[in-house]
């Protein structure tokens, strides 16, 4: 068994990342908002922190929980989710800005969803 406190908590911090995630990507409107100058190249560089803290916290809570633990919920391709940590890590220079903006206005809002849900399903337990 698993610490579901613990694992509740990382989630949270999850949750605020994506919350940042969102707000600093409220003012891109194109991949190329990104490049365009200073302040989109600020934006992109502080979502891909925070992109590389959730692909942190989702490996944790693969090693906390077991790696069925996310599994359970399928909604969110979590193994892309870890890996992207992975590119952004190694590959920093090669980031594409039009894959992060696919990734912010495509997948994060699910992943969004799926996260509140898995903390609401970890306090009724």
């Amino acid at each position: 068994m698993y610490d579901r406190c613990l694992v509740a908590d990382i989630l949270r911090q999850v949750a605020w990342s994506l919350d940042q995630i969102a707000k600093r990507f409220s003012v891109i409107h194109a991949s190329a908002d990104f490049i365009k100058d200073d302040q989109g190249r600020e934006k992109l560089d502080s979502i891909c922190m925070q992109l590389i803290a959730i692909g942190e916290a989702l490996k944790l809570i693969d090693k906390i929980a077991g790696s069925i633990f996310l599994a359970a919920y399928p909604s969110v391709d979590w193994k892309k989710a870890k890996g992207l940590r992975d590119i952004i890590t190694h590959h920093y220079f090669d980031i594409d800005a039009e894959a992060v903006f696919t990734v912010c206005s495509e997948h994060l809002p699910q992943m969004q969803t799926v996260i509140r849900l898995i903390i609401a399903d970890l306090e009724v337990q």
